[in-house]
């Protein structure tokens, strides 16, 4: 496949087709209703971690919204969740004996 005139590596298409596919499967399951947008904090701890988390909010990259249109009185945009996890490492981390 060629992109503006250079020649795309099987790496770099093999990503490109994988993040295609998944923002499709989940603007799908989004629309249909299998998968909701917003997730309450608890099925967050359960997805990664009560630590992980906590630690994410503590760090300022993504707010729990209350509203009224959700189950829980907070709720987690799923997509933004997902690419946090996704760009996590362990570079914030902060040692036990520093927590």
């Amino acid at each position: 496949m060629i992109t503006n005139g250079k020649m795309m590596k099987p790496t770099e298409l093999a990503r490109l087709l994988l993040k295609t596919v998944n923002d499709s499967i989940s603007k799908t399951l989004s629309e249909t209703g299998i998968q909701k947008e917003r997730i309450s904090k608890a099925e967050a701890y359960r997805l990664y971690g009560r630590s992980q988390v906590d630690r994410w909010i503590a760090e300022g990259l993504f707010k729990p919204v209350k509203g009224r249109h959700f189950i829980s009185a907070s709720g987690i945009d799923r997509v933004k969740l997902e690419q946090i996890a996704a760009a996590s490492n362990r570079i914030t981390y902060l040692p036990v004996a520093e927590r």
